[in-house]
């Protein structure tokens, strides 16, 4: 049973950084593309940013020179490191991974199979 498990949220000022983690588990689960997504209050899930087993990433466009994406396929973990974060940024984090999700579905929300609980993020102004 695979398991995604996501750490690292919190309260931090505007500018500031946080680094999220999140490790994926089950047997032999080797996901092709692990990625974030984010849901604001009010606001739909929306895409972040993704990784495929390669190290190529894509960004949301607010976000693709503030944020950087890593994985180790070895461990079977993804980090997002947040630098000059802005109230904006504030929203419940998730960590996605699917095993056979194709590249143009990678801000698809709806091709991840597998999710993790969710951690918060709050900037304050």
């Amino acid at each position: 049973q695979v398991q995604l498990v996501e750490s690292g949220g919190g309260l931090v000022q505007a500018g500031g950084s946080l680094r999220l983690s999140c490790a994926a588990s089950g047997g032999t689960f080797r996901p092709r593309i692990m990625g974030w997504f984010r849901q604001a209050p009010g606001q739909e899930r929306a895409f972040v940013a993704a990784i495929s087993r390669s190290g190529s990433g894509v960004y949301e466009e607010s976000v693709k020179d503030r944020f950087t994406i890593t994985r180790d396929n070895a461990k079977n973990t993804v980090s997002l490191q947040m630098n000059g974060l802005k109230p904006e940024d504030t929203a419940v984090y998730y960590c996605a991974a699917d095993p056979t999700i194709i590249t143009s579905e990678t801000r698809n929300q709806r091709a991840y199979k597998y999710w993790g609980q969710g951690t918060q993020v709050t900037v304050s102004s």
